[in-house]
């Protein structure tokens, strides 16, 4: 019996795992934006089609568990096995959504739980994203909302309440039409189809009819990116050799990648010198990132501000990536480092963010590597005055994958999101730079190799998730309570109903 069961039960597991991965084109490097507005229908359909609410969410759990493996693929040759189990796990979070949407669009389809399942299967989405986007399950990568990227009139929703609200947008314009498809009945079709219009339509309209920045002054920013170097000290000589090339540019800050530096600069006097003659050479100051053990013993990774007369300010990576920086609890996860690429030893976190301030009096909010993918930093540094977001990364590990240009992406959410200018400088590739509402000023692919000087407009707004934050995943957690409660409270009325009929 139990075999039986299983071979009814694995074919829709199968074709969940596939339609899982679909929305994963949405992503760079296809970067299929509008492929996100209409790609989840297909495993919207294949969970409500389901026997039960058990088997709904298991396939709600293969689905998304294909998500992660196909937007993130790129982690196998670090990480081996271990994906696997990341994606199962991660996977697990969409246990709720695959319930709530078996219940909502399943048999008998009716017109009040189809309109119902338009706000709850988002909110039940959008939850799932936050949490996976705790620190140490691997931060928020590939969230739905950041699939917008390359399309600012789109993402402009991220304006109102960051990248949760374009997520939210995106699955509610998805569940409408999966509706729209399930309701035979002309007048309901157009009903559902014209809710996922309006869904779509939100981001763009706020584009056209909402706040644009305000004119300012421009600053030129050159993006130095040496290539895959493994050495460090060859690494540095590279940067070095590029920076000395831009002198007459009339430059307003250069950026180096990640661990463009492997000594400490503040603790080695001539370093700190020699990098302060280059740029003093070039008239511009010299943001570099150094990954080297310092006076303590520790060893961190830190961007520092270098002028003509030295260091005018340090910071210090926060947030690590687990394994890749740390391991947690390494008493009990430790022999992953036998077996993966996970650090031997774990870097040390910074105390604080820090916003540094050029000669040229422009402020600045450094920011490295996996901090590209978070949206609470970046709002934090505007609070504190930052005028331009500059990341730092090197992602060479996963030379030639997505992983490049996924993480370049995500400056372009950041940017929209806090309604300023941002710039990345991948060591080895994919660096960017965007204006305030996310229009790309440069890119450059991970294949060359050399400098990318962009003249950045520093017109910036306060935009509503500015003020506001996280308002989005508030909403969706009072949206699916309330939906819980009903469901509690409809259940409970049945119960009693068959009591006394029977």
């Amino acid at each position: 019996m139990r075999a039986a069961s299983w071979r009814r039960t694995w074919p829709g597991l199968a074709a969940s795992l596939v339609a899982g991965a679909v929305p994963a084109l949405s992503f760079p490097a296809p970067a299929w934006w509008w492929l996100a507005w209409v790609g989840i229908v297909p495993l919207l359909l294949v969970v409500r089609a389901a026997p039960d609410v058990r088997v709904a969410a298991m396939r709600a759990w293969c689905g998304m568990a294909g998500y992660v493996l196909a937007t993130q693929y790129w982690l196998l040759p670090s990480a081996g096995p271990l994906v696997i189990v990341l994606a199962i796990g991660l996977g697990a979070l969409w246990l709720p959504w695959g319930a709530a949407v078996h219940l909502l669009l399943g048999e008998p389809v009716t017109v009040g739980r189809m309109f119902a399942a338009i706000p709850v299967s988002p909110s039940a989405w959008v939850l799932a994203e936050a949490v996976r986007s705790v620190p140490a399950l691997g931060g928020p990568w590939a969230l739905l909302g950041a699939s917008q990227w390359n399309q600012p009139v789109t993402l402009s929703s991220a304006s109102l309440g960051g990248v949760w609200l374009t997520s939210f947008l995106i699955v509610a314009a998805n569940t409408a039409l999966a509706g729209a498809i399930l309701q035979r009945r002309n007048a309901v079709w157009m009903v559902g189809a014209a809710a996922a219009l309006g869904c779509a339509a939100l981001g763009p309209a706020w584009f056209w009819l909402g706040p644009v920045p305000p004119a300012g002054p421009t600053a030129r920013v050159a993006l130095v990116q040496p290539g895959d170097i493994e050495d460090a000290g060859a690494r540095q000589a590279a940067g070095e050799a590029l920076t000395k090339e831009l002198q007459g540019r009339r430059l307003d800050l250069i950026v180096w990648g990640e661990s463009s530096v492997g000594v400490d600069v503040i603790g080695r006097p001539e370093v700190m010198a020699s990098l302060a003659d280059i740029s003093r050479r070039v008239g511009a100051d010299l943001l570099i990132n150094v990954d080297a053990r310092d006076a303590t013993g520790a060893i961190r990774k830190s961007s520092v501000l270098i002028g003509p007369e030295g260091s005018r300010g340090v910071y210090a990576k926060m947030r690590l990536v687990p394994f890749g920086e740390y391991v947690p609890l390494r008493p009990v996860f430790g022999w992953a480092a036998r077996h993966t690429k996970a650090a031997d030893e774990d870097r040390q976190r910074g105390s604080g963010l820090e916003v540094l301030h050029t000669g040229r009096g422009m402020a600045i909010g450094p920011l490295i590597s996996f901090e590209t993918t978070f949206s609470d930093q970046p709002r934090e540094l505007v609070q504190r005055g930052a005028q331009l977001l500059v990341f730092q990364s090197s992602t060479s590990t996963y030379q030639g994958s997505w992983a490049q240009p996924q993480l370049a992406s995500k400056v372009a959410v950041h940017a929209a999101e806090v309604g300023h200018p941002a710039v990345h400088t991948g060591l080895s590739g994919v660096s960017s730079a965007f204006d305030a509402r996310g229009e790309r000023l440069g890119w450059y692919d991970a294949t060359e190799r050399g400098v990318l000087v962009v003249d950045v407009p520093l017109g910036a707004h306060t935009t509503v998730f500015q003020r506001l934050g996280n308002w989005v995943l508030a909403m969706a957690l009072s949206i699916l309570a309330c939906a819980i409660a009903l469901a509690a409270l409809r259940f409970r009325a049945v119960r009693r109903a068959t009591r006394r009929t029977g």
